[in-house]
């Protein structure tokens, strides 16, 4: 799950980014967690103008990322796959990726990760949380 997509599950709780996240807390669906990813997780939710987006409060804030650190499969990455994204800070959630066999990296917006990048992504799927949603209720009821 890359940032946006946490951001917008915080957000909205009628989303299907909001969905997705009630699955990791349900222990139905695994989070691979890196720490540059929670690094970057809490570098935007903890920003002045995230806060008053999501009219939460410090506190409110770090205990979502307390519980994301908690629920979160921890992964050491060892390498670094660089697939030159336009925004660098999506090259770690494919290195992630990579690193924790993934089979989905569910991004809010795909085409930041298929856009000018010189790397197929056979490992995993992107997918949209959307299109992710609309899987796991096909395949899981």
């Amino acid at each position: 799950m890359d940032t946006n997509a946490l951001y917008q599950a915080v957000r909205n709780d009628a989303g299907a980014s909001h969905f997705i996240l009630q699955l990791i807390r349900a222990y139905r669906l695994d989070l691979a967690l890196s720490i540059p990813v929670f690094l970057e997780y809490s570098d935007v939710l903890l920003r002045e103008s995230t806060l008053q987006d999501l009219n939460l409060t410090r506190e409110e804030i770090n205990a979502i990322l307390k519980f994301i650190a908690y629920v979160g499969k921890p992964i050491p990455i060892h390498f670094l796959m660089r697939p030159n994204l336009r925004d660098e800070n999506d090259n770690m959630f494919v290195d992630l990726s990579f690193a924790s066999n993934a089979r989905y990296l569910i991004p809010q917006n795909i085409k930041d990760f298929t856009k000018r990048t010189e790397l197929k992504f056979d490992q995993f799927k992107i997918i949209t949380p959307a299109e992710f949603v609309r899987y796991w209720r096909q395949h899981h009821g």
